[in-house]
């Protein structure tokens, strides 16, 4: 693996500065070294928001919205040439198995290119507010924009930000996951010496612990921070925005629960959640973590839904027939482990999860486990476990169904399986959630936007309304009198 795809990327130029060492991305399916990367550092940091500032004020980009969708669009096309080697860099480092890391790299694509054509279609509006008095209300884009990404889907989470971020006219900072970064580099590679992007306009800045993180969320010249990630640090990032009144764009935690009606298609529902909760190995935060079932069928479901877990295929992601690959690493399994068994002290375990032996051993591999509890207050509904951790509880009646699923600090996003399309209707609107699938799970598209209430965040990625984050309104008031 060659170093360079793990460097700095500052002002046009990839940088080897490694302040405090260097990362090692690690394959978490069998423990061997992918690639180093150098670490960053505050200087760095600010050498990056600089590069930002400087090409946000002085070249033309805010300005020129057919370069910017020319240059998405390139971005785009070498991507989609790409994707086969982003894809597998990104199994070996995150353990995501390969199917999904092609759907991953193709979804980027999508978005990039979908964003392209918004970078076009950037409108205001205008008004007359009495005899020769007229208003302008112009959209801008915002200044430069910090965006921090995850590990789970360091591809699609950093191009959703980042796309509509550069289709607005902002320039970008970004702050990868270490375990990530030499995917990150891959993909901060496909900008790299483009016709008309002026230097400055993306960079990317590695890190291991906070330093560079907290550089740019305090950092004056940052106008935007879009974070991707837990609601703890959600929270903390919020606050020392706070200090220089940022604009924040969070999404953060989730605790999904799917709702099965006694009239819904169980075959149906049972299939959608077993693939929802094992997406990115269960470390996802649409992943279906809670299935609220009608007691009508309850029994049936509790027969049926271990079996559908316990036949899942786990081993190499590689492996064009594997469905579950390793959790991030070996401290994730260790906790996951520990989790069930703390589960199997407080509720009835149906399944319980292992780390199995043989060939995957040296790997961080867990097997999906189903619990199943009565106590809506429990850490264990209430509490993102972020591993493929399922909780099974029974509801009497609607009203009950969705005052159970709404009972979490959390409001990422929910799904209800019922044949009746009343009832589909009637639920989704009381569920207090940013996104609501019907007889379906995790069904995530660049023109459908996404984001949550309450303790999953604010503002809204994918979609028109993306935008919204990085532009600001200026209104402009002519009064032409004689």
């Amino acid at each position: 693996m060659s170093d360079l795809k793990g460097r700095h990327y500052i002002a046009g130029e990839w940088v080897d500065a490694a302040a405090d060492g260097w990362l090692h991305s690690n394959n978490p399916a069998n423990g061997c070294r992918v690639g180093t990367s150098p670490k960053g550092s505050e200087t760095l940091a600010e050498a990056a928001v600089e590069a930002a500032r400087h090409a946000f004020e002085k070249s033309s980009w805010a300005m020129e919205p057919r370069l910017r969708a020319g240059v998405l669009l390139e971005v785009a096309a070498r991507l989609e040439a790409r994707q086969s080697d982003i894809a597998r860099l990104l199994v070996q480092e995150n353990g995501k198995i390969i199917g999904q890391a092609m759907h991953e790299v193709a979804a980027a694509v999508s978005e990039t290119r979908y964003y392209a054509g918004l970078a076009r279609n950037i409108f205001g509006r205008t008004f007359e507010s009495g005899s020769d008095r007229m208003s302008l209300l112009t959209r801008e884009p915002a200044g430069v924009v910090a965006v921090i990404v995850p590990w789970n889907a360091p591809v699609t989470l950093l191009v959703r930000s980042l796309a509509p971020a550069l289709a607005a006219g902002c320039c970008v900072v970004v702050k990868p996951a270490a375990q990530t970064a030499l995917t990150n580099a891959a993909v901060i590679g496909c900008f790299d010496g483009i016709e008309g992007l002026p230097d400055g306009c993306v960079n990317s800045v590695n890190e291991s612990g906070t330093k560079v993180g907290r550089t740019l969320v305090s950092h004056t010249d940052v106008d935007v921070v879009s974070f991707t990630g837990s609601s703890r640090t959600g929270k903390i990032i919020m606050a020392s925005a706070a200090e220089t009144i940022k604009h924040v764009s969070l999404e953060l935690g989730g605790k999904a629960p799917a709702l099965v009606f006694a009239d819904a298609d169980l075959e149906l529902a049972i299939a959608e959640i077993r693939r929802s909760a094992i997406a990115l190995n269960g470390q996802m935060c649409t992943s279906v973590s809670r299935v609220l079932v009608d007691r009508a069928v309850s029994d049936r479901l509790e027969r049926q839904l271990p079996d559908a877990f316990d036949s899942v295929k786990v081993g190499d992601p590689l492996h064009p027939g594997t469905e579950l690959g390793p959790l991030i690493d070996m401290a994730s399994r260790n906790r996951i482990l520990g989790i069930i068994g703390r589960a199997g002290e407080e509720a009835e375990l149906l399944l319980r999860g292992r780390a199995p032996g043989g060939v995957l051993e040296s790997g961080s591999f867990v097997t999906p486990t189903l619990f199943r509890t009565d106590d809506p207050e429990s850490w264990l509904v209430q509490t993102e476990l972020f591993g493929p951790v399922v909780a099974l509880e029974v509801f009497e009646g609607e009203e009950e169904a969705i005052a159970k699923a709404n009972a979490t600090r959390f409001g990422l996003v929910a799904s209800v399986f019922t044949r009746d399309l009343n009832r589909a209707m009637r639920v989704a609107r009381r569920l207090k959630f940013g996104t609501v699938w019907l007889n379906s799970h995790n069904r995530l598209m660049a023109e459908a936007e996404t984001g949550g209430y309450r303790e999953s965040g604010i503002g809204r990625l994918h979609g028109v309304e993306a935008m919204n984050d990085f532009l600001e309104t200026k209104h402009i008031y002519v009064e032409s009198g004689d």
